[in-house]
């Protein structure tokens, strides 16, 4: 049964009654996902949210649809009357069926997946498309009559797409991510490559066509079954290719990829991207060219949007006069009173962005920082608004985190990945102090001592962070902590006799962060606490007289002419000497000691002092969990006091004066330490920016990211700075987000490596209508599908007095009567998830139906990924007769890690030998834990008297066989435990090469909250070989292949058995 969703005529591209609205485009980009009609007259593309049509004859472009959300992935029949795409007006992709001529657009599908349409059946009767609610993605198909889709292939990981029929019958097809969400990355060469392969469902034979180590992907099939696809064998290059006489065959010899080809159904012309453009390429002739397209534009992307100041401030700073306030939001600089209430935005330099700022002494001058070309660098300005931007610095390299000294004479910062610099405010001249491993990102802020005569940083040793201290007059450098776990965040006590600091004292805090870590603060020197019989003497020391003032001079004003100077210049106040600070290293940890709560974690310290009393924030989760600012008071001859200071889960302080100010959630509020109060500055005010500019400065931004961060200094042999511009010719032509990730996406791909990204959103791309499936738990029949397979083990209809059995009919759904000709997910799919599901079913042979209730789950692929891992651990039990232990870890998280553990302390301990399955794992960062446990050995026994003698430690794994499985899809943290297992020589290793797919990675933000991965850190094997390039590789090599998986067929779990066999003999 088909649901009519709208009707809409096909609209002519012509808009010239609106040109202030529409811009003509001489070159259209961005025009994707294109597809030819059976007869290669006319293409169908995806522009900018909305499918258009162009007449290859003619030229002339018609807009098809106007769907809230974004239309893509169309499809045209064989026999040339319908079109099939994918749409997101319910928030998630659906697939939709309308006449290619206009008409009545109907939804086909309705889980709240992904569905993306794929191909058609040679009938026309049958849309193909890639659906993620069992399993993250596989193959489904669905009539264009409506109905339930079915699925084509079975076993969870069966993740097929790019599918396409064959008028053999044959269904060719992909299997592999880096055909899939990873199809951008080009160079690829490991076990986890896409081949041209295909499978017969009706002879159940399979065939792979090509076994080229790189990538073939995108197979198109015509009606005479010439199949057609992408390489990128011959140049490294995405480019066409066919098969003749049964050869692979260039057709293209592109120094640019393309993308997605589709052949017409006549298999006259094969139509694909290239430059974001379509482009066909002409069977007969053997020649490419891009398609003309007509379109008129209405470019909106350069349209400004109102901003809020309040809540989006990311820096700031109190001028020296405490008059003033300079502040960051969105990338842009504002200026106002201390109140909030007159504020001025400055003019900084258009695309680009603003992410630091201090006042200079004068109280009139700014120092900030602001991007160029991507790289945070240093620039003044007057703060009226009056002059103009003054480079200080214009680097290739990030200059950022800067700190003042006490008067504002100084600063310091850090450029780069390896510079310590001071800058003289005044002749704003820069030095390079130290050079060392600081890292491009995961800073802390290097800060001056309270006296300016130490410069205090942080820099890695071994993955961890040390404390130095630089003295600025003799240039010497001193690590104060020198440990093998990090100390960070430090800052100085206002009295110069302590350094504050955050810590993990247990653990290093890598590869999985601080678990323990702590607020500590560190004596410079061996201090003790005052004494209480001196604070009594001091009673009855007689007060010092005061020195009687001279009389001030009075001055004859008619002696004094208006502007008259005094003869005589008023004297400086002398600067009180400041006491050099005293560092006494002998013993230096046995001063340290903790601050605050001795439950929870807490970081981010920082300190005020005022007399004898002091002040240390922090930021702690001991309560509940949350984390929130925090504060522990010390002073003499009083007990410590720990309180709550605000609900802010993170900080910053900035002191002008004897007045402190704290940022807070975006929003800047005057702290009273005293009374612990922080009252908001509310700064009403809006501005403007388009997205346009923002596009453009997060492009370089990020590119200047990956450039200063990413972990390869060559980059993998790529051209990174030929990288940029290439793509940046693009960005003129954007005029939605989804193509700018698109576009930063492909150029990330060029660089052949694991663990990038970027990704982003905004409210531009939201749509009014959203939808959520209720999974019930249950499994229906795939030709029946109201007809109850089983329940799913785990799920929420697998509970105590629920008696579904196979073959129960559903009838009802929430008391509303099911028409079985509908999608049965359409009564599963509402706005939002029930709390509760009433389902009423009938059972063959019973007289009356019964009704049960359930508690809606959001998806059952875990369920299902579960009841995988309990086939192979009963397969194991019953093949070894319970003699081998099997354990599976879906990831290296903690969770896993614990599950693991139990798992162990369960199962393994009462049998011989062990099977650790890390196939499909998706990594983590939990590989020494995992090692360091299957590491250990039995080296003594102990017994209670006349006891069973049981060996130390309880679980010596390592005493006992191990095989360790893995596959071309164990990734990243799964890679590095392989690596370390081999290197340890803890067992045999059974599988196929994994993934080379193992950079540890982290991410920076951008100026919309949009994000980039960071993959910073490389992993070696101990002889310096890269495991994101060679992979680990088995002791036993053994394939698991996709015909095997659809006849439950488990080879690699079978030869790790029978070698556990073989050594238990």
């Amino acid at each position: 049964m088909l649901k009519p969703f709208f009707s809409v005529p096909i609209f002519t591209a012509i808009y010239a009654f609106i040109p202030l609205l529409s811009v003509a485009q001489s070159e259209v980009h961005f025009a994707t996902h294109p597809t030819l009609s059976p007869d290669a007259s006319a293409i169908v593309f995806a522009y900018e949210s909305d499918l258009w049509k162009t007449d290859l004859g003619t030229g002339l472009t018609t807009r098809i649809t106007a769907m809230q959300g974004s239309e893509s992935h169309p499809r045209i029949s064989p026999d040339g009357k319908w079109l099939a795409f994918s749409g997101t007006e319910n928030g998630n992709s659906d697939v939709y069926l309308m006449p290619i001529e206009g008409g009545s657009i109907q939804q086909l599908t309705h889980h709240s997946t992904y569905d993306l349409v794929e191909a058609w059946s040679w009938d026309s009767q049958t849309i193909y498309f890639e659906s993620g609610p069992q399993n993250g993605g596989t193959t489904f198909a669905v009539s264009i009559k409506g109905g339930t889709p079915r699925r084509l292939f079975k076993h969870y990981f069966n993740r097929t797409h790019n599918i396409v029929e064959s008028p053999t019958g044959e269904f060719f097809f992909n299997d592999t991510w880096e055909s899939d969400q990873q199809a951008m990355r080009k160079g690829y060469k490991g076990d986890f490559n896409p081949d041209i392969q295909s499978y017969n469902p009706k002879t159940n034979a399979y065939k792979k066509y090509t076994e080229y180590r790189g990538k073939d992907m995108w197979a198109t099939v015509d009606r005479n079954a010439n199949v057609f696809f992408v390489s990128d064998e011959a140049n490294g290059e995405y480019n066409l290719y066919t098969f003749l006489n049964g050869q692979k065959t260039a057709l293209t010899s592109f120094k640019e990829s393309i993308k997605r080809p589709q052949v017409s159904a006549d298999g006259r012309k094969v139509v694909f991207e290239k430059d974001y453009q379509p482009w066909i390429y002409d069977v007969a002739t053997k020649t490419s060219a891009p398609v003309k397209l007509n379109i008129v534009r209405n470019f909106t992307l350069s349209k400004g949007q109102d901003f809020k100041v309040n809540g989006n401030i990311s820096a700031f700073d109190v001028a020296p006069d405490n008059k003033k306030l300079a502040f960051v939001a969105r990338g842009e600089l504002f200026v106002s009173d201390l109140e909030g209430k007159f504020v001025k935005q400055l003019k900084t330099t258009p695309n680009e962005r603003v992410l630091e700022v201090k006042w200079l002494a004068d109280t009139m001058t700014l120092l900030i920082g602001q991007t160029v070309g991507g790289y945070q660098n240093w620039f003044t300005m007057r703060a009226d608004g009056k002059g103009v931007l003054t480079p200080i610095t214009k680097e290739a390299q990030s200059n950022r985190q800067i700190s003042f000294n006490k008067d504002r004479t100084l600063g310091v910062y850090l450029s780069g990945r390896n510079e310590v610099r001071t800058i003289d405010l005044k002749t704003k001249e820069s030095t390079t102090i130290v050079k060392d491993e600081l890292w491009g990102f995961y800073n802390d802020s290097p800060r001056f001592s309270p006296n300016s005569e130490y410069v205090m940083f942080t820099t890695y040793r071994n993955f961890e962070k040390d404390i130095f201290l630089h003295h600025l007059k003799k240039n010497e450098t001193i690590n104060l902590t020198n440990t093998g776990i990090s100390e960070g965040e430090p800052v100085w006590s206002p009295d110069s006799k302590y350094i504050y600091f955050s810590s993990d004292r247990l653990n290093p805090s890598y590869p999985f962060g601080p678990r323990k870590q702590k607020v500590y603060r560190l004596a410079l020197t061996k201090l003790e606490d005052p004494y209480r019989l001196e604070k009594f003497e001091e009673l009855f020391k007689p007060e010092e007289k005061k020195k009687d003032a001279e009389p001030e001079k009075k001055v004859d004003d008619k002696k004094k002419k208006k502007g008259q100077k005094d003869d005589k210049p008023k004297a400086e106040k002398p600067k009180k000497e400041e006491k050099p600070i005293e560092i006494d290293l002998t013993d230096i940890w046995e001063r340290m000691e903790q601050v605050g709560p001795s439950y929870g974690q807490q970081g981010t310290p920082a300190v005020i002092q005022k007399d004898a009393k002091t002040y240390v924030y922090y930021i702690s989760d001991h309560q509940e969990g949350n984390d929130k600012l925090w504060r522990s008071i010390y002073e003499p001859f009083q007990k410590t006091k720990t309180e709550k200071a605000d609900d802010a889960d993170e900080y910053e302080l900035v002191q002008t004066g004897d007045k402190y100010y704290i940022l807070t959630d975006g929003k800047i509020k005057k702290f009273n330490y005293e009374t612990n109060k922080a009252d908001e500055v509310e700064i009403n005010h809006t501005f403007r920016r388009s997205l346009e500019e923002e596009f453009r400065q997060m492009y370089y931004e990020a590119w200047a990211g990956v450039e200063e961060n990413f972990y390869n200094e060559t980059f993998h042999g790529a051209d990174w700075k030929v990288l940029r511009d290439r793509y940046a010719k693009f960005l003129p032509f954007l005029n939605r987000r989804e193509d700018f990730r698109t576009l930063f996406n492909d150029m990330l791909g060029e660089l052949n490596a694991s663990h990038l990204g970027f990704y982003s959103n905004g409210k531009e791309e939201d749509v009014f209508y959203k939808s959520q499936t209720m999974e019930s738990g249950i499994l229906f029949d795939t030709q029946r599908p109201y007809v109850v397979e089983r329940v799913v083990k785990r799920s929420a209809a697998d509970k105590h007095g629920k008696k579904i059995l196979p073959g129960d009919v559903l009838t009802h759904v929430n008391g509303l009567a099911v028409d079985t000709l509908q999608n049965r997910d359409f009564y599963f799919t509402k706005p939002s998830t029930d709390t509760e599901l009433e389902l009423s079913f009938r059972r063959k042979g019973a007289d009356t139906a019964y009704t049960v209730r359930v508690h809606p789950q959001g998806s059952l692929s875990g369920n299902l990924y579960d009841e995988w891992m309990d086939w192979n651990q009963k397969y194991v039990d019953d093949k070894s007769k319970n003699r081998i232990a099997y354990v599976h870890m879906k990831d290296m998280g903690l969770g896993q890690y614990d599950k693991f553990v139990q798992d162990m302390t369960r199962d393994w301990y009462k049998k011989d030998a062990l099977i650790l399955d890390l196939r499909y794992n998706t990594g983590g960062n939990v590989h020494d834990l995992v090692l360091n446990f299957l590491a250990q050995k039995p080296y003594l026994q102990w017994k209670y008297r006349e006891g069973a003698l049981t060996p130390q430690p309880n679980f010596g794994v390592a005493a006992k066989p191990i095989v360790l499985l893995i596959n071309e899809q164990s990734l990243s943290d799964a890679e590095m435990t392989a690596t370390g297992f081999k290197a340890l020589k803890l067992g045999k290793i059974i599988g196929t090469e994994t993934y080379r797919w193992i950079i540890f990675t982290s991410g920076k933000g951008l100026v919309d909250g949009s994000f980039y991965r960071l993959p910073a850190w490389g992993c070696y094997t101990l002889d310096g070989k890269n495991i994101e390039k060679e992979g680990t590789t088995p002791d036993i090599y053994v394939k698991q292949t996709f015909t095997d998986r659809l006849t439950d067929k488990d080879p690699q779990l079978d030869k790790a058995i029978e070698e556990i066999l073989k050594d238990l003999k």
